[in-house]
Formats: C-alpha cells, structure tokens, sequence
C-alpha cells in the first residue's frame, strides 16, 4: 500500500526519538558554579578540617554558599555557589586560606539527575568560548636542559675515561662547561680522543694551570639550538600526552614563539585534577645509595618524600644511571603482598644504562628521586593598595624509595616501596605520559570564569532561536499540512543533534553554535526539495498518494549527494582544523547525520500517519491546493 510504513519504521524512529529524549535531557539542568579544593600530591588528604578553613574564608567574604562536600577517599572537597560571578573571589579568598600546598580550581557541579546519569546520560560539554575552563602559557627554561645535558656529557665522559683506564678529575667548571684535569699532557692527549669519539658535537679546548693539564669541552651553538628546540617539542608532546591521559575533550595544546607552550582546557568536569597534574612539573632519576666511606663530593642528602618514612633521609651518589626520559611505558599494581608498585619498561638505552649500573651492584640500594617543580606564593601590596599573588618556583628533590638491587636489572622492572596506590597511580601517568625534557613554569595562569560564556551562550541561544522561528513561519505559511510536519521533524532534529553530541562527549564551541543553525538549514533545505518534488508530480498529473510516493522516492538521491560531499568536507575540517574549527566540523557533521534521519525518514512518517490509507483528492502544499 502507498504512503504506508510496516509497524517496524515506526517503532524505529519513535525508539531513536526516546533515546535522544532521555540523553538530551541532562541539558536542561544547568549546573552550579563551585570551587574544588584538592591537594598537590596524590598524598594530601582533604578532611572536614580542610573543608572548615575554606567555609570560614567564604563566610569571612560574605559568599553565599552550599552542598559541601568530601568524597569518600579524601582526594577532594566540593563547595557550590549561589553566584557565577562570585567564583573568581572565592578562589582567592579560600587559596589565601589554605596556603600552599592545596589547589582551588573553579568548577562546574553537575545537577543531573542520578538516574540520568545511571544510563550514562551526560550533559554537553561546552568549550572555553562559552563555559570558560583553564588557560595555562607555559615557558620552558632551555638554559636548564643545556645544563642536564652537560651533566650527561661529564657523566658519560667519567664512564668512556674508566673504560679506557685513564686517570683525571671530570667535573663541571663555574661556566657550565666540562672540565677535565689530567697529570701529564699524553693523559689529556688520550682522554681528548676518548671523549671526541663518544661525542663529536662537543667543541674541545686544551688548556695549561700549573702542573695540570685541562681539557674543557662546550656545546656548539648549533647544538644548543638543537637541544632548546628539542626541550620545547618534547614538553609539548608530554603535556599532550597527560591531556590525553586526562580525557580532556578538544583541548589546544601548541607551541607559541620560541620556548612557550599555550595550553588551554575547555569543558572539563574536574579541572583541579587537571591543573594538578599538568602542573606538575617532575622528573625521576636513579641513583645509587653511596658507601659511607664516599667522599662527600661524590654524594649528595636527601628526604624521603614523606609518608612512613617522613624525616628519615639517604645518601645518594651524585651519579645519575637514568632519568625519568628513558621510559617507554609504565603501569601501577600491586606486588604479592598487596603493596603497591609500579612496573616500569625502558628504551634501549635505558636497559643498556641500567643492565650495566646494576650487574656489578648486586645486593646495595638504588635510590628513585623525584625531582618536582614546585611554587611558594607571597602576597606584594601594590600602590592601589591591592594584594596580588606571586608565585616564586623552586624545584623539591625528594626520595621516593631506595630498596636493595637483587639481581641485575635491564629494560623492566618495578619501584616498590611506595606509599599509597594513588601515589603509585600518579607516577605511573606521570612517565607513561612522559618526563619533561626541561623544567617549565607558569608564565600566566587564567581561569576563564562563565559569565562571558554565558551571554555568548545567550546570544547563541537566541541566533537559533531567531532562525528556527523564521523557518517555522515559512513553513507552515507555505507548505500547511507539510510544513507543520518539516518543523515536528525539525524540533526533533535539534533534539537528536543534542543527544548525539552529548553521547560522544563532543564539545560545544561558539563556531559549533553556528554549525547548529547552519544544520537548521540544511535540515529544512532537504525538506524543500521533497516538498518541490511532490509539487512537480501533482503539476504532471499524478494522484496525490503517487505524487507523496514519487516525491520522497526521487529527491533521496539528491539529498543524499548534497549532504555527503558537505559531510566529506566537515570531515576534512575535523581533520586540519583545530579548537573551535574542529568544534564547528563535528557539530556539522551530526547535524547532517541527524538532518538525512529525520528529513528522509521522520516527515515521511508523519506524512504516511497523515495521509497514508486516505482517499486524497487534493494536497495543500507550496501556497496552494492542488
């Protein structure tokens, strides 16, 4: 029978029109501005204590506030808001309180209901544009990663001189430039050889002081370059390696100028967890525990991190058999005793590195040192009589665990000895994702708070709204009985293209704001060239049941060529494009996705339960009856 869909089609577009329902609806409950107070190690615990400190800063301020909370593990506190605008004072008032240590980070506390979120309904995610998140410029220091690569060369050369059996005091002179003294000329002459053939980059220079006879070696400028520019590429490629670890979606991580990394973080739900772990700054580095009898130029103290051995304190040698660099990957677990560790693989040249350190050091210690990049805030009073925050950085080398080698190491092996499986969690994301060629600090740091997000999501709103309106009038203006159904189908295209991107964890940007009204165009755009179809089989003599059928049957064809080659080129948008391009070429994309459905299968259905099994004798369709 014409214009008659089996009980199937219907059942399908009623179910595809019930699921985007119940996974759009998580939208319609706006979340609450808050602050999330976490600690800056995996080891700090936020109690009710913590918690009290923050509440008297906000009641001291007088912001209004409610729902605080801790979660079960003491990892983070949650207080919500009254006033968005308020979010940017409460930080600074309860960061003051609480000192350092502790990072406050603004937030959005999500409002959807618990049996929404059962099913897995979320709501979107907005971008920077519209809901604000966390912008971050980085500087990397490029003089650091000259002098951890000279400390490497006066390493490596001690090794190449042992191996050789040649006698000299290799160290760094008070210019950054390797120093090696020898006795007698032929020594230097040797010793010259032996460090030119491990590293021709260096530039070697002879020198005479008193009865000593000195080599010192520099870097070329060429290969200083090389090392800055590989510092800058290597961090950039870490951090987008633990923004990845994060979950974050359509993040901009990308290098600006020379040695500066722009970083910025729309639509996250957790931003403290973020800006913790983007902004630690650490390193690992494997020392041997020195003899007692060491001389103490040889070796160097230091604390234990903290936990169960807070206070006590190792002597390592000033050595270095590898950094946290010669990682490849790495995964927190548990040993047989229930105590956590992490397994950890190196490169080549770190197994080479480490096989070689350990074979001949079988039954002594080896220290983990982790080196992190910390900040101390003082508070300047400017002319204006203003305080404004100063974030001095230093960097904190603590010990981590020293257990015995017992047998000889290579490319893996686990670090045991750590306190807390969060702990083992977090350096195990930390060297999978990748240890920081060079130390970086936070040149600026910006919260992007929401209220300019939300009258950009105002104006969007009203964009649509606009449009939509428009088209609606036309519509039903012009077309009657069919146009009334382009606009049902239409509301529910919204409604898909919402719950779709909502499924997915797509980011809504203020370029994919105009992707939704440009989907609102092409959505009524298809059911144009239907409704002109059934329009040109009634004007050559059609019934109007065949001119419905032939219409729908011969305008699919040229819908679907339209849409396709503007999907393949939202594609091809997605792929180059990044930040809000590539936010406008996903919400694009859906939109037709979304568009072909309800134009091809969703007015056809209304237009079948309309008209389907009816004796028609006429249609009002295009301003007319015909």
């Amino acid at each position: 029978m014409l214009n008659k869909y089996p009980l199937w089609k219907y059942l399908l577009v009623l179910s595809v029109l019930v699921i985007g329902l119940l996974y759009a609806a998580p939208n319609l409950y706006a979340p609450d501005p808050a602050l999330q107070i976490t600690g800056e190690s995996s080891a700090q615990v936020i109690d009710e204590k913590v918690l009290g400190r923050a509440l008297k800063a906000l009641e001291e301020a007088g912001i209004e506030h409610f729902g605080e909370s801790v979660d079960a593990q003491g990892r983070n506190a949650l207080v919500r808001l009254r006033d968005a605008d308020k979010q940017l004072v409460a930080q600074a008032r309860v960061s003051r309180a609480l000192g350092d240590g502790f990072i406050v980070a603004l937030n959005l506390a999500s409002n959807t209901p618990d049996w929404l979120s059962s099913i897995g309904a979320q709501p979107m995610k907005l971008g920077l544009d519209l809901s604000g998140g966390v912008h971050f410029k980085l500087e990397v220091d490029v003089e650091a990663a000259a002098e951890r690569r000279m400390e490497y060369y006066v390493n490596s050369s001690k090794r190449a001189l042992r191996e050789e059996r040649i006698r000299g005091l290799v160290d760094l002179d008070d210019q950054g430039r390797l120093e090696a003294k020898f006795r007698t000329e032929e020594l230097r002459e040797k010793a010259r050889d032996a460090i030119a053939d491990a590293h021709p980059e260096l530039v070697l220079e002879r020198e005479e002081e008193g009865d000593n006879w000195i080599l010192k070696a520099s870097m070329s400028e060429q290969t200083r370059r090389e090392i800055a520019d590989y510092a800058v590429s290597q961090n950039l490629t870490t951090l987008r390696n633990r923004v990845n670890e994060l979950g974050v979606s359509e993040p901009l991580v990308q290098r600006q100028g020379q040695n500066r990394i722009v970083v910025e973080l729309p639509g996250i739900q957790d931003t403290a967890e973020a800006k913790r772990i983007l902004g630690k700054v650490a390193n690992l580095e494997f020392r041997l525990v020195a003899n007692l009898d060491a001389p103490p130029s040889e070796k160097q103290r230091f604390d234990y991190r903290g936990g169960d051995r807070a206070g006590a304190s190792e002597w390592l040698e000033r050595e270095v058999i590898i950094t946290g660099e010669r990682v490849a990957n790495a995964a927190a677990s548990f040993d047989q005793n229930g105590r956590p560790n992490v397994q950890i693989s190196l490169d080549s040249e770190g197994g080479t590195l480490m096989s070689r350190a350990t074979r001949n050091n079988i039954k002594r210690r080896m220290g983990v040192l982790f080196i992190e990049r910390k900040y101390r805030t003082r508070y300047e009073t400017q002319p204006d009589g203003s305080e404004v925050a100063v974030k001095v950085p230093y960097d904190e080398k603590k010990l981590l665990t020293a257990p015995v080698i017992q047998s000889a190491l290579g490319a893996q092996f686990q670090i045991t000895g750590l306190d807390s499986p969060m702990e083992a969690s977090e350096l195990a994301l930390m060297l999978r994702a990748g240890a920081l060629a060079a130390p970086i600090s936070f040149v600026e740091e910006r919260t992007v708070g929401p209220s300019l997000g939300a009258e950009n999501i105002r104006l969007g709103i009203e964009s649509v709204q606009v449009g939509l309106a428009l088209v609606v009038l036309f519509m039903i203006v012009y077309y009657r009985i069919f146009g009334i159904a382009a606009v049902i189908a239409l509301t529910c295209n919204l409604i898909l293209l919402v719950a779709f991107m909502s499924m997915i964890g797509a980011t809504l940007t203020l370029p994919g704001i105009a992707g939704i009204v440009l989907t609102v165009g092409m959505a009524v755009d298809a059911n144009v060239l239907i409704f002109s179809r059934i329009r040109e089989e009634l004007r050559a003599g059609l019934s109007p049941q065949m001119a419905i059928h032939a219409g729908y049957e011969r305008a699919v064809s040229t819908i679907l060529d339209a849409n396709i080659t503007t999907l393949i080129v939202a594609v091809i948008l997605y792929a180059v494009g990044t930040g809000p391009v590539k936010g406008f070429a996903v919400t694009l994309s859906v939109g037709i996705l979304t568009s072909m459905f309800t134009a091809i299968m969703g007015t056809r259905a209304l237009i079948n339960l309309f008209y389907g099994g009816r004796r028609v004798q006429t249609l009002a369709i295009g301003g007319r009856t015909a």
